[in-house]
């Protein structure tokens, strides 16, 4: 059912993407949070290529080209919730958490949290089925890996 969802959106000029798996939807939701202040700066992509790697075992090389797979996917994509959808249910809870962690890291990579940042990872949040608790510790655990500096005092 996603895959017919994914092909109805892809424009046909595109070249074949490959069906979203959990991988490839929180890509895809890294992607729209860094793009959606329309300032995809290089801190944000190097970040979500580090995350890929991190969350995935993969190398740099190997990660840059699921972010980019992931950026096709975006641009095709319908809507937040397709994803977070997706990621729920093709995926545990801590796996859940990570992502939404990882969510988070992209928001703050520029040290600055956009209103429509917040609401992707927030309909995102809810999509993959976490709790508004689950969010304000993602957030937080974000917060505390990109600025330890603030969690020292």
């Amino acid at each position: 059912m996603l895959k017919k969802l994914f092909q109805a959106f892809r424009p046909n000029t595109s070249a074949d993407l490959p069906d979203p798996d959990a991988e490839l939807a929180l890509g895809a939701l890294l992607v729209r949070v860094a793009q959606s202040d329309r300032a995809y700066q290089v801190e944000e992509i190097s970040l979500i290529d580090r995350i890929l790697a991190r969350l995935y075992q993969h190398n740099a090389l190997e990660a840059a080209k699921v972010r980019a797979t992931c950026e096709k996917l975006h641009a095709a994509a319908p809507d937040t919730d397709t994803f977070g959808r997706l990621i729920r249910e093709t995926t545990g809870l801590e796996e859940r958490l990570s992502a939404l962690e990882a969510l988070w890291e992209v928001v703050m990579a520029d040290g600055i949290e956009r209103e429509g940042e917040i609401e992707i990872v927030e309909d995102a949040c809810l999509a993959m089925g976490l709790s508004v608790k689950d969010n304000t510790r993602a957030r937080a655990k974000a917060r505390a890996k990109l600025f330890p500096e603030e969690h020292l005092q």
